[in-house]
């Protein structure tokens, strides 16, 4: 490995300060007006100046209304005693950043970096990084080396590296189709990013398909709007193991509107129940990987580990402690078909352990067993050593949410087995309308734990949704609660099972809670357990939000409803008691269709009777037997 010696490549050529300084072609600019004497800069009010090459002075001064650039091609970026400093964004939405007026004093170097334009969308943002690396190492003349302190730096590792930045969108690792390990970095942000689809910004971005980047023993710490901890774009493998990545919000520009269009987004759109301004992390692109391995990754809202966008995305924590340190936020974030996996780690969140918006995504939470483990790193190609697996300690998964436990923004699979538990102060699954496929296996010991004693709640999508203001998409809807009864709709069959329905199946789990069907429109609750019980009530039901209109204002409402039992209209009840499983019915229960095994049982709580009736008439129940109708279950 070659050892880059960064003194001499920064200030190569860079003798004397006057000689590097070129005027603009602009009719304001005067020869008088910036001065370089010595080790100083000075740029006069509303001048233009253009710095052709890197240069290191003791004082830089810009007066209000000048400006020191970089030539075409080129960025600019200052550095003072080591740190990113000076610069923001010269408008709100945009994406060109200026060193700002003011004096800077001490070990001052402005280095002129090549270019480095990543396009996302419509946009083109223009990327400075403190290490540019590319499949040859390390990018000299894309890197701002003053920026990277102490420790050690070839063009395959960076060990023990620091980087610090006070300005904004200033990244500390970019690797574009390179393979490189960072060995106990650490990275520290503070100041607004801009985009978080690009990683304009963020303090390690790993980018294209050739990339491999490996982040051990990291301490990285951001502090400001989208200023993501670590991106996985197009094709990238990135591997996080042993590290610490925590982000905290920033302050939004006074002049920012809420939108979803993704160049422009720098918020959480509220409509997810959620606020914020940063996540810790994202996986976006195209087969893009992104795993967490012994690490802690926390954010303070939004999100700790995001997946937006693309196809063939793959998301795994492992052994690893994830979270936001604030009230509302999410663990994990599953869109498209990202396949997302959390084994043996601990989730304390905010809102909800994961987010599945669909329309494939397929999730899992369970143990770190070792065979998990060995088939993940054959298949991330996670590159851990035989010694490294057999280290790695077998762990169940633990999630304690301040709200609900999962919710189904979009279709898609969740499958829960092993140890996992699941801890919320609300219902463990909350399905927005969607179709699912929900699995928990609990002949490992899982347990879902709903504080509000409802484990499943199927309810109308209350998001909504942006609104088109002068042609562009801003976050401005205003959810209103339906008001009177739904119309029936006779073709949909509340008795039968649509591959569209919000489906749940139990296995060998005992279960304490309740079951609800608020949907309006068409979509049936089909509910399978498999040598399981179950005490609590499983019915069609009215659901009311505590507010009658949520706007942003009140983005904490969405989700949280009452339920008043009654018959299903469009909303159908199916229970399925397989083999070995006994339901218990606590309370009154409206269905459209029950089957029973022939060793299931329904019964009552101790001391009282449960009677059914189909379609108004009594009815025994008896095993083997399947009743299909308007059921009622009534406990006395």
């Amino acid at each position: 490995m070659t050892l880059l010696t960064r003194r001499s490549v920064l200030i190569a050529g860079t003798a004397t300060v006057g000689a590097v300084l070129i005027p603009a072609a602009s009719a304001s600019a005067t020869a008088t007006t910036t001065r370089t004497t010595g080790k100083q800069i000075t740029v006069g009010a509303d001048e233009t100046y253009t710095l052709s090459t890197t240069t290191r002075v003791s004082r830089l001064t810009i007066a209000e209304g000048g400006t020191i650039v970089a030539p075409d091609g080129y960025s600019l970026s200052l550095t003072v005693d080591g740190v990113e400093t000076g610069q923001l964004l010269t408008e709100t939405g945009g994406t060109a950043t200026l060193i700002q007026a003011g004096t800077y004093r001490g070990d001052v170097v402005l280095t002129v970096a090549e270019a480095n334009a990543v396009t996302y969308e419509t946009l083109t943002f223009p990327f400075r990084q403190a290490l540019y690396v590319d499949a040859d190492g390390v990018v000299r003349d894309k890197s701002v080396l003053t920026a990277v302190l102490g420790g050690k730096l070839t063009d395959t590792l960076a060990r023990n590296v620091s980087i610090t930045s006070t300005g904004e969108c200033f990244d500390g690792v970019y690797v574009q189709d390179g393979t490189y390990t960072l060995e106990k970095p650490t990275i520290s942000l503070t100041g607004n990013g801009r985009c978080d689809f690009a990683g304009y910004g963020a303090a390690v971005a790993g980018d294209g398909s050739a990339t491999k980047l490996v982040v051990d023993g990291a301490r990285i710490g951001t502090k400001g709007v989208v200023r993501t901890g670590v991106i996985s774009n197009d094709g990238a493998t990135v591997v996080v193991k042993n590290s610490t990545v925590r982000c905290r919000n920033g302050v939004l520009p006074a002049d920012y509107q809420a939108t979803v269009e993704t160049p422009y987004m720098e918020s959480v759109p509220w409509m997810l129940g959620l606020d914020g301004n940063v996540r810790a992390t994202n996986l976006i692109g195209k087969n893009s990987t992104a795993t967490y391995l012994n690490s802690t990754v926390f954010s303070e809202t939004w999100g700790a580990l995001s997946v937006e966008g693309g196809s063939g995305l793959k998301l795994t924590a492992i052994n690893s402690h994830v979270g936001n340190t604030g009230e509302y936020g999410y663990g994990t974030y599953a869109i498209g078909d990202a396949t997302v996996r959390v084994l043996g780690s601990r989730f304390d969140v905010g809102s909800y352990a994961t987010i599945i918006a669909g329309p494939a995504a397929v999730v899992h939470y369970g143990d770190s067993t070792r065979d998990a483990v060995a088939a993940l790193n054959t298949e991330l190609s996670l590159g851990l050593s035989a010694a490294e697996l057999k280290a790695l300690p077998v762990r169940n998964t633990v999630v304690n949410s301040g709200h609900f436990g999962y919710m189904f923004f979009g279709a898609g699979q969740l499958t829960l087995y092993g140890g996992t538990v699941i801890n919320s102060e609300r219902a463990t699954f909350l399905n927005k309308g969607q179709q699912t496929t929900i699995s928990v296996d609990g002949s490992q010991g899982a347990r879902l734990n709903p504080r509000d004693g409802v484990i499943l709640q199927m309810i109308e999508l209350d998001d909504p949704g942006p609104v088109n203001v002068d042609g562009k998409m801003m976050n401005v809807g205003v959810y209103t609660e339906p008001t009177g009864d739904p119309a029936k709709d006779t073709g949909f069959d509340v008795t039968a099972v649509h591959t569209t329905d919000g489906a749940a199946t139990f296995t060998s789990i005992a279960l304490k809670g309740d079951f609800y069907n608020g949907m309006r429109k068409g979509k049936n609750m089909v509910l399978t357990f498999e040598d399981s019980t179950v005490e609590g009530v499983i019915s069609a039901t009215r659901t009311k939000h505590r507010v009658s209109s949520i706007d942003a204002s009140t983005f904490y409402e969405l989700g949280i409803v009452t339920n008043t039992v009654q018959a299903a209209v469009n909303n159908g009840a199916v229970v399925r008691l397989n083999s070995g499983s006994t339901w218990t019915v606590s309370g009154t229960s409206y269905l459209t269709s029950l089957t029973l095994a022939a060793d299931a049982a329904v019964k009552a709580p101790r001391g009282k009777t449960v009677t059914l009736t189909v379609d108004g008439t009594a009815t025994a129940l008896t095993p083997g037997t399947t009743y299909t109708g308007a059921l009622t279950l009534t406990v006395a």
